[in-house]
């Protein structure tokens, strides 16, 4: 930011940094030793879809491609009381106890790739890598969110209709903060009630 930026209070967004994606997988191990908690195998993209031909093309396409392997995962999509469309990617775990959090990262890497490549980057919100209580006891759901126009994650757990565990957000900002840029705004701590895999 220079200094005219400052004066006339311009600031530049930040920019998106996907690759901070591929760091999901070592996040995913420290929130499993400290925590207690395990990837599922599943994940969303949250976009804002764009009318015309050309996205609907795009989407199909990123659909096929996600879905061309034999082991491939099951991909669908669906919109939300907001009009916002999520692409869920569920890879069904050959081992429950060790989800392929590696190839979940890898597909939801692509779709925001493959949407911002063919110029629909500035209708991308999110994307989710879902986590489960790993004893199953409780039932625990957890949503690590990726904000895309941030470049930064944070956690979020619902516990029922319109509530969040924020104490359980805090304990899993403090863990995973040496593994991911976290979001330091906690208001834009976005609840997505309803997101796929929560």
């Amino acid at each position: 930011m220079g200094f005219w930026d400052v004066i006339t209070g311009r600031t530049r967004p930040k920019q998106a940094n996907l690759d901070a994606l591929f760091a999901v997988p070592t996040a995913a191990l420290t929130m499993q030793t400290s925590l207690g908690l395990v990837p599922t195998g599943d994940g969303a993209v949250c976009y804002r879809a764009a009318a015309g031909a050309g996205f609907a093309g795009t989407q199909k396409d990123i659909v096929e491609l996600l879905g061309a392997s034999e082991s491939a995962p099951t991909v669908t999509t669906s919109v939300d009381e907001f009009g916002f469309t999520w692409l869920s990617v569920d890879h069904e775990p050959l081992d429950p106890a060790n989800p392929d959090i590696t190839g979940l990262v890898t597909d939801l890497h692509a779709v925001n790739t493959t949407l911002e490549m063919n110029g629909f980057g500035p209708g991308l919100l999110c994307s989710l890598i879902a986590f489960r209580d790993s004893t199953g006891a409780d039932g625990r759901s957890v949503g690590l969110i990726y904000l895309y126009k941030q470049g930064t994650f944070y956690p979020f757990v619902p516990t029922g209709t319109q509530q969040r565990d924020n104490l359980l957000e805090i304990n899993v900002r403090s863990a995973i903060e040496g593994d991911l840029p976290v979001e330091k705004d906690l208001s834009r701590w976005l609840a997505v009630w309803g997101a796929p895999g929560l």
